[in-house]
């Protein structure tokens, strides 16, 4: 056993450790959704990985594609409205959508116009006039429908269809939105598409937090349902609060690891082919790989397409245990800060690392303010004994503790462990042994 393995084995063992401690002094409810609640971030880290350990390539938009598996799962498992279905609502949508066909159509022919011989000066004046004429035709359906169904039927609800599609509506629909973005951006290098896709996040938060008519908003989407039994129904069926809390959670975890683990097989064996070893020959030298004819900028947003479908599912499962969509509640702290931290500590380039990473670093983040409380607290007890003032405000300073501890874990990590306490193994030179 070489000695990456051993290390690998010897912190999951501990991490292990660790969740069994959290279980003893929290009590099994709260550690089993914690447990959930980490698999989800790991599944969202392992995406992460993909990208930029992969193929290097810096995505700081990750809360819009966790919000958009977010609402992926909402729309599709939420209940059927059926005030918007018997109004004048679908109609209206029906409409919008041919609009927007109509509008893209121009915007399309007036991007074709060199092939019939208009060019220049004149190309980009029809295409800006295209533009102008499809936002016009598109508004003119969309305000009157949103206004409609906003004060008619509140929302458009959802399709009533099971949890576990609306997981994969959340990859795929995420899926489809990277495509888009990664076509324009992938071009820049970098720190320019991180701030690219810095950008793009706040523009899908801003979309679907003031997209009243469909995502409901600031309002809320909830309860969203389970793939499993919830504890009220497994209350409803004589067991007992805490058992129901426990049993419930844990049949939920049990769903969560089965993708993730099913995520890990697929991108480790992946990871250990000549996919794999193409996608790291363009990310340590793009240019030369291009040079032995890879199309590089196809693979990578290949790469930025697989790591969003898992970014979107990771989404999808966190809105589903929580049961409620709430756009106002998505920070970039906690849904892309926290994920790079996951990365970074976890190993980069490591698909074991980055779920190590993301399990450890969310038990941290978690249990971070509760235990800076009990250490206020007992400070704060311990100096009114000798005559000084109590601590104010000891709940709001032990919930900003939390980001002092994420940058003391990242600083120790990055000090002792640069590449991550679960490194990339790079086989080169054991194959080289092996021809000679």
């Amino acid at each position: 056993m070489s000695s990456a393995i051993k290390r690998a084995v010897f912190l999951y063992f501990a991490l292990f450790i660790l969740i069994i401690g959290v279980g003893v002094v929290m009590e099994v409810p709260f550690t089993v959704r914690l447990c959930v609640e980490a698999a989800a971030y790991s599944l969202i880290a392992l995406g992460l990985n993909i990208q930029w350990g992969y193929g290097g390539l810096f995505n700081f938009g990750i809360m819009g594609f966790i919000m958009i598996g977010g609402f992926a799962v909402a729309f599709t498992s939420m209940p059927i409205n059926m005030e918007f279905w018997n109004s004048d609502g679908p109609l209206m949508l029906l409409k919008v959508i041919i609009a927007a066909i109509i509008g893209a159509m121009l915007i399309i022919g007036a991007n074709k116009l060199p092939m019939i011989g208009i060019k220049g000066k004149l190309h980009k004046i029809m295409q800006i006039l295209a533009w102008f004429i499809a936002y016009i035709i598109f508004r003119t359906q969309i305000d009157p429908a949103a206004d409609y169904i906003e004060k008619t039927s509140t929302y458009v609800g959802g399709l009533g269809l099971p949890v576990i599609i609306g997981w994969a509506f959340g990859g795929i629909l995420a899926a489809g939105v990277a495509y888009i973005i990664g076509k324009i951006c992938l071009g820049l290098r970098t720190d320019y598409l991180a701030i690219a896709t810095i950008g793009v996040s706040e523009i899908i938060r801003a979309l679907i937090k003031n997209m009243d008519w469909l995502t409901k908003g600031t309002l809320t989407v909830s309860p969203v349902p389970w793939p499993v039994p919830n504890p009220q129904a497994f209350q409803a069926m004589g067991v007992g609060i805490d058992a129901s809390f426990i049993v419930a959670r844990a049949s939920f975890l049990a769903v969560v690891l089965v993708v993730l683990l099913g995520a890990l097989f697929l991108i480790q064996r992946a990871y250990s082919g000549p996919w794999g070893r193409m996608m790291r020959s363009i990310r340590d030298n793009h240019i030369a790989a291009a040079s032995m004819g890879k199309n590089v900028k196809s693979r990578q947003l290949e790469i930025f397409i697989f790591g969003s479908v898992l970014i979107g599912i990771g989404g999808a499962i966190l809105t589903s245990f929580a049961q409620i969509f709430d756009p106002g509640g998505y920070q970039p702290i906690n849904h892309t800060f926290i994920i790079w931290v996951m990365v970074i500590v976890g190993g980069a380039g490591n698909n074991f690392g980055a779920v190590f990473g993301g399990i450890f670093i969310y038990i941290i983040w978690i249990l971070s303010e509760p235990v800076s409380q009990a250490l206020f607290i007992n400070i704060s007890a311990f100096s009114e004994g000798f005559g000084f003032s109590a601590i104010p405000e000891i709940e709001s300073r032990a919930l900003q503790m939390r980001v002092f501890v994420l940058g003391l874990v990242i600083t120790i990590a990055l000090r002792f462990a640069p590449k991550g306490l679960i490194p990339e193994v790079m086989h080169q030179q054991k194959d080289e042994v092996k021809n000679e």
